[in-house]
C-alpha cells in the first residue's frame, strides 16, 4: 500500500511538472539557412527557455504551413502560437510601417530597429493594427541599395527606364519615383528574372543579393547613404497564448523581447550585410551615390515621404511626430 502511495504521488509529481511546461509552435516559412532563421528566431527560442527556466519553451515547426503573407494571421487564428513576417506582404494592411520604411533614413539595421521599437511601443502601438495579437518585436532590416547588370552609375539619370526586380510595397513605389520599370516578384524567383532578362537589375540590401546568389548576375552597386528604402518585419503571438501565460513568465519573456529582440535583429542585419558586402569584393563594383544623384533622388522622393506619412495618419497616429522621433532615436543609437 505505501508503495502504491509513493507511485501515485510521483506520478502526480510528474504530471503536474508536465502540465506546467507550456510548448509554444513558431512557424516558419524561410530556409533553416537564412540568418534570420538561425541568427534570430533560433536564439529567440533559446532565449525565451531560459528566461522562463524551462517552464515556457517554442518549437519551431519542420515545414511552411503556409505562403508568407498568410503568416499573420497564423497568429491570429491560433494556427500557430508565434510567427513573424513583413507587413508589407499584406499591402494596406499595417499603414504606420510606412514610417520606418521611408528613403535614407540610417545606414545600421541595428539603429533602425532600436530606434523602430521605440517609437511602436510609444507611438505606434496606437493604431491599433496589431490589436489581434501580442507584439514581441518590430524590427527592420539593412538599407536597400541599387543592383545593375550596367550603367552610368555616376549619372542622376541611371535608373530611368531600367527594369528593376521589386517586392512590392514601397519599394515598387520608389522605383517608379526614380524613373524605373519596376518588375514585382518574390525573392526566390529573383535569380530567374535576372538570369532571364526579364529584370536588368535589383534593390535589394547586400545580405538578399548574397543569400540569393545573385551576385553573378550583377556587375554594379550604388551605395546611398541611408538606403533608399527599409523593410518592416514584426514577431508577433498568438493572444490568447500569451494570456495563458502567467504574469511571472510573460515578465520573463519580455526581458527578452521588445527592444531586446529588435536589437538581436538588427545586429543580425548588419552582420549578414557585412558578409554580403564582402562576397561582393572583386565581382561587383560598389560605387558611392554622387552628391548630384542624392539631390536628385530626394527631390523625386520627397512626395512620396510625404504621401507615406499622410497614410500613416489616417489611423490616428502624429505620424510626423513618429518619423521625427524615430530620427531622433535612429541619431541617438549611431551616436552611441
Amino acid at each position: 500500500m505505501k508503495q502504491l502511495l509513493t507511485a501515485t504521488a510521483l506520478g502526480l509529481c510528474l504530471a503536474g511538472a508536465a502540465q506546467a511546461q507550456t510548448v509554444l509552435t513558431v512557424a516558419n516559412w524561410l530556409p533553416p539557412s537564412h540568418p534570420l532563421v538561425s541568427e534570430l528566431i533560433v536564439p529567440m527560442t533559446e532565449q525565451i527557455a531560459e528566461a522562463t527556466g524551462g517552464e515556457v519553451t517554442a518549437t519551431i515547426l519542420p515545414a511552411p504551413l503556409g505562403p508568407p503573407q498568410a503568416h499573420f494571421d497564423f497568429a491570429v487564428n491560433g494556427v500557430a502560437d508565434i510567427t513573424f513576417g513583413v507587413q508589407g506582404y499584406n499591402p494596406g494592411r499595417f499603414k504606420t510601417t510606412n514610417i520606418v520604411e521611408l528613403p535614407f533614413l540610417g545606414d545600421s539595421a541595428e539603429d533602425i530597429s532600436v530606434a523602430y521599437w521605440r517609437v511602436f511601443d510609444q507611438m505606434l502601438r496606437d493604431a491599433g493594427e496589431y490589436d489581434d495579437v501580442h507584439v514581441l518585436s518590430v524590427f527592420s532590416h539593412g538599407p536597400g541599395e541599387v543592383f545593375l547588370k550596367s550603367g552610368d552609375v555616376a549619372s542622376p539619370e541611371v535608373l530611368d527606364g531600367v527594369k528593376l526586380r521589386v517586392g512590392g510595397g514601397i519599394v515598387h513605389e520608389v522605383a517608379t519615383a526614380l524613373g524605373a520599370v519596376p518588375v514585382e516578384g518574390p525573392s526566390s524567383k529573383a535569380y530567374e528574372l535576372l538570369s532571364q532578362g526579364v529584370a536588368d537589375g535589383i534593390l535589394f540590401p547586400y545580405e538578399s543579393v548574397n543569400f540569393f546568389k545573385l551576385i553573378p548576375q550583377l556587375d554594379e552597386a550604388i551605395s546611398v547613404p541611408g538606403g533608399l528604402y527599409n523593410t518592416s518585419f514584426y514577431i508577433v503571438m498568438n493572444k490568447a497564448k500569451w494570456d495563458s501565460l502567467d504574469p511571472e513568465q510573460q515578465d520573463a519573456i519580455d526581458t527578452v523581447a521588445g527592444e531586446a529582440l529588435a536589437r538581436m535583429a538588427g545586429r543580425m542585419w548588419d552582420a549578414a550585410d557585412a558578409a554580403g558586402k564582402a562576397a561582393m569584393e572583386g565581382e561587383i563594383t560598389i560605387t558611392p551615390a554622387t552628391e548630384a544623384q542624392l539631390a536628385a533622388w530626394e527631390d523625386a522622393l520627397s512626395p512620396l515621404v510625404q504621401a507615406k506619412l499622410d497614410e500613416a495618419a489616417e489611423t490616428g497616429i502624429d505620424a510626423q511626430a513618429a518619423f521625427e522621433m524615430l530620427k531622433s532615436e535612429i541619431a541617438r543609437e549611431a551616436a552611441e
